[in-house]
């Protein structure tokens, strides 16, 4: 596949599904979402994206910024999990897929505490 404005070749696009896992993206996803994501898609500042760690696990991160050394991923969620601030920006090859929406559950019940 080229691309037309900058003539370079580019891995074609495929969609796939992700499964979450843990709590380090929460409130925004929780353990067992499941995702639409396209393989090959760019991603885009403040969105959702499926990375490779440096141990070797994929995670769902936010891709916050562009750094020289590839993406500045973050997680939601403080308290829980790995980010960049812990092993550096994502290199480019290990930014695996662009989450496109949540599949299921199509609706959070949301508890409200006992008043």
């Amino acid at each position: 596949m080229r691309d037309g404005a900058e003539g370079r070749t580019r891995a074609p696009r495929r969609l796939g599904f992700a499964v979450v896992r843990g709590r380090s993206m929460q409130p925004t996803l929780y353990d067992g979402d499941r995702l639409l994501v396209v393989h090959g898609g760019r991603p885009r500042t403040g969105g959702l994206v499926v990375v490779r760690l440096p141990d070797g696990v994929s995670a769902v991160k936010r891709a916050t910024r562009r750094e020289r050394d590839g993406w500045w991923v973050e997680r939601d969620n403080s308290r829980e999990g790995v980010d960049s601030w812990s092993v550096g920006a994502i290199p480019d090859g290990d930014v695996l897929a662009r989450v496109l929406v949540r599949v299921w559950p199509l609706v959070r019940r949301v508890s409200r505490p006992p008043h």
